[in-house]
């Protein structure tokens, strides 16, 4: 009897295979225009992306991680990085921590809530400080920190100079209300890797904001520091591009991501119907749309076993908190008040699953069956 290939966590050849001839297409044009950084496809999907996010500005960079940095030195400005920290979370990979070392500010761990795994608020504001500059909050797997409470709980609390820095790698088209993620803060920042629900064909990123202040700022920083061309006025720049291939290859992919988030979310839906006591899938907000498929379980090994065993592939992102990373322990870093021990405890349960745009029903069913075995043990 032949045995089922294993349903992988991913697979981006069949969202090629679903798109090729205008991924093929945007590609080849790109190449043959003989225009490769800096022109006129970068600034047709900066535009488009702008407008489907609704904000004025969009700087296309080389990834995402140079995104968070280069957001991070346009809100500090000409001030001294070691006076000043930023707030964020410790479950979210360790990219705003590497950001924050980059430009030399401490970060400042704050806890997060235990249905959703995002930012808690009160955590957050709990944590700040007259050195704090910034806070970070990640929408992570999809699900969306609600900005606007942010946003009134730092004034409320009277930091209202702080700024509010959303980390949308994992939530392009996820909304709060009618505001798409990434349109509510002072500046957002997005990764298109190519496992994001809008991917490039290599690496890219960008920074959007409202603030024309920040996106000038951003946009010398990205070169170099330039104020005019080989006129370096402004510390701390350096090189970051995107370039017209992965430009014309996302702009390809923009009128699809929301049809392909849908897809995310109903595989999801139906992982979670399958649950009853032993898994337990991340609250979602209504405006949610999914990155990874996140669960919780008390006996992951176990259960991870028990999906490698019926043929399906399982990962943990992330499975080492920023501020327990071997690299990072003799660094400036601390916690807030209330400690990160919602943080602590999930990191030993959370588990993806495999859910992306080009799953089969039979891959689906797989997983939805491999979810109700264990259910049943």
């Amino acid at each position: 009897m032949q045995r089922e290939n294993p349903v992988p966590i991913n697979d981006l050849r069949r969202l090629y295979a679903a798109h090729a001839d205008v991924i093929e297409q945007a590609a080849l044009d790109a190449l043959r225009s003989g225009w490769w950084l800096n022109g006129p496809r970068g600034k047709a999907f900066s535009e488009a992306f702008a407008g489907y996010l609704g904000v004025s500005d969009c700087v296309l960079v080389a990834n995402g991680t140079d995104a968070l940095e280069l957001a991070l030195r346009a809100i500090l400005g000409d001030r001294d990085a070691g006076r000043h920290e930023i707030v964020t979370v410790a479950n979210a990979g360790g990219y705003t921590t590497t950001a924050a070392r980059q430009v030399g500010l401490v970060p400042v761990y704050a806890d997060i809530e235990a249905g959703s795994q995002l930012l808690a608020i009160d955590a957050a504001v709990g944590a700040l400080t007259a050195g704090t500059i910034a806070v970070v909050a990640t929408h992570l797997y999809g699900n969306a920190v609600d900005i606007p409470a942010l946003r009134q709980a730092i004034d409320r609390a009277g930091f209202g100079n702080v700024m509010v820095v959303e980390d949308c790698a994992q939530s392009h088209g996820a909304r709060i209300g009618a505001r798409m993620t990434g349109s509510m803060g002072d500046v957002a920042t997005f990764s298109f890797y190519p496992t994001k629900n809008l991917g490039a064909m290599g690496d890219g990123g960008a920074l959007v904001t409202g603030n024309s202040g920040l996106a000038a700022s951003a946009r010398k920083l990205q070169q170099y520091g330039w104020s005019a061309k080989y006129e370096i006025a402004h510390r701390g720049g350096r090189n970051s591009r995107m370039d017209e291939v992965q430009a014309a290859i996302l702009s390809a992919m923009l009128p699809h991501l929301d049809i392909n988030n849908a897809e995310r979310r109903r595989i999801l839906d139906r992982y979670e119907a399958a649950t009853r006591t032993a898994v337990r899938f991340i609250d979602r907000n209504e405006g949610a749309v999914v990155h990874l498929a996140v669960a919780l379980s008390d006996d992951r090994d176990g259960f991870r076993a028990s999906l490698s065993q019926r043929g399906v592939a399982s990962e943990i992102h992330y499975p080492i908190l920023d501020t327990d990373q071997p690299g990072w322990v003799a660094l400036p870093r601390r916690e807030g008040p209330a400690g990160i021990p919602v943080s602590r405890k999930n990191a030993s349960a959370i588990v993806s699953l495999p859910c992306f745009p080009g799953m089969t029903e039979a891959e689906i069913d797989r997983v939805v069956a491999a979810i109700s075995d264990w259910e049943a043990r």
